[in-house]
């Protein structure tokens, strides 16, 4: 009795065993790539980021070697970046860029590129600190400035070639105002030299941007309270002629810009 009731265990147990290391069904095996591709866009469509993200790679094996594997690439990487996940992107287009070189979807992955580092760190309270691209770290702003020059040079032509010319423009000058944000920084410490150090990075590094006015009155102040009299009064002179009735003159500051318009359109 007893031998028999510990053979009736041991069947049991193996039972269990067997059906604990029994594989998941992957509902994804039997799907062709045009219904897993169909799948994966659903779950985009419906902002299920992170169950998107796996189908695309299933998909990328699937179809190696065919368009729909590429596409599939490029959408994964967007579906990173939604997700919250800009260095995963990145790093999805760069492989992206390297492995195909000549594919149609160049242009949008470059886009992208840029886009993900335009956006990289203004983080979920960016509508409530309105923090401007000037005043975060630089480095993203400059990767995302050679992704945009890179569109614009080889593909002229493209549908995202205008805005990527045009967030250009916007990132030129963030940089040259991250150089006066240093610059009033330090100016409002006392750091004169070092206030006029950055001011002068921001005039001979950056050509015709907005943020040469504030960099010329930052100048023309720190001169000032250097009591280097010359100086200042040459910043002064150069400041009147370029900017005629400008706010730093009369109010010390740049006046507010009218709401609504494009942030891209600082001049």
């Amino acid at each position: 009795m007893l031998r028999a009731k510990l053979s009736c265990l041991a069947v049991v147990a193996l039972v269990l065993a067997g059906c604990a290391s029994k594989p998941e069904t992957d509902r994804t095996t039997n799907m062709s790539p045009q219904r897993l591709y169909a799948e994966a866009r659903e779950e985009m469509g419906n902002g299920g980021w992170d169950k998107a993200i796996p189908l695309f790679e299933r998909l990328e094996g699937r179809a190696a070697g065919t368009p729909l594997a590429q596409q599939a690439q490029i959408e994964r990487a967007y579906a990173h970046y939604r997700n919250g996940d800009p260095a995963q992107a990145v790093a999805t287009l760069d492989r992206f860029l390297r492995l195909h070189p000549a594919s149609p979807g160049v242009d949008y992955a470059l886009y992208l590129k840029g886009l993900v580092n335009f956006n990289d760190n203004l983080g979920m309270l960016s509508s409530i600190t309105q923090q401007d691209l000037s005043e975060r770290d630089q480095k993203a702003a400059k990767e995302s400035f050679e992704a945009f020059r890179e569109l614009v040079q080889r593909f002229p032509d493209s549908r995202y070639t205008p805005d990527g010319r045009a967030r250009m423009t916007y990132i030129v000058n963030s940089l040259a105002q991250y150089e006066v944000h240093v610059a009033r920084y330090y100016y409002s410490r006392g750091a004169y030299v070092a206030a006029i150090s950055r001011a002068q990075l921001a005039l001979t590094d950056y050509q015709d941007v907005p943020a040469q006015e504030e960099a010329l009155f930052l100048l023309m102040k720190s001169y000032d309270a250097l009591g280097m009299a010359q100086l200042r009064d040459d910043s002064r002179r150069v400041l009147e002629r370029t900017y005629p009735g400008s706010d730093f003159l009369t109010l010390g500051r740049r006046a507010p810009r009218t709401s609504g318009s494009p942030w891209w359109k600082f001049w």
